[in-house]
């Protein structure tokens, strides 16, 4: 099993749909890219610890590619918008790819060359971050409460049914081939 981490924006929607995604075997919400250890939901929301709402996704690279996994991350959320998607808005729900070593750190470049490719005219603003010196940033789960949150509360939640799925039916659309039967 391969982990990967990816940030795009509310972990609750990510997370979501990288449950959905066929060799996927786990999806923990948490913090990444920030400058205090074990930081909290709140301290995140504030946007002043530099953390991302992120996901760690583990999944089986005899049933899906790290660059399938990319591309699904990147075709799955606005990878054009700074520091925002829809009514989020602060670094904490920028775009970005934290690799855990030289070979994501190539294969996530490639990713985000193949979307602007794939898609002329516009830009994808993803970063790379984590891996100065070959380091990756370190990782935080979230608080229990939100590892598998749409599953649970989020399907009572509003915000979770307006944002939530959308993202899973352009993952359907777009992905066909990447969803769990």
């Amino acid at each position: 099993m391969t982990k990967a981490i990816v940030a795009g924006g509310c972990f609750w929607c990510t997370e979501a749909v990288f449950r959905d995604v066929v060799g996927v075997s786990e999806v923990e919400s948490g913090y990444i890219g920030g400058s205090i250890e074990n930081p909290t939901y709140k301290q995140v929301c504030s946007g002043t610890t530099g953390h991302a709402e992120g996901i760690r996704v583990t999944f089986d690279t005899d049933v899906i590619s790290l660059a399938e996994i990319y591309d699904v991350f990147l075709g799955t959320h606005d990878p054009t918008q700074l520091n925002r998607q829809g009514n989020d808005v602060g670094t904490q729900y920028r775009s970005a790819i934290f690799p855990l070593d030289d070979a994501q750190q190539a294969e996530a470049q490639a990713a985000i060359t193949r979307w602007n490719d794939e898609h002329p005219g516009q830009n994808a603003v993803t970063t790379i971050e984590g891996t100065q010196g070959g380091l990756a940033a370190e990782w935080f789960p979230a608080e229990d409460y939100h590892q598998e949150y749409w599953e649970g509360e989020g399907q009572r939640n509003p915000y979770c049914l307006a944002v939530i799925p959308p993202k899973l039916m352009k993952l359907r659309k777009s992905f066909q081939d990447k969803v769990k039967g």
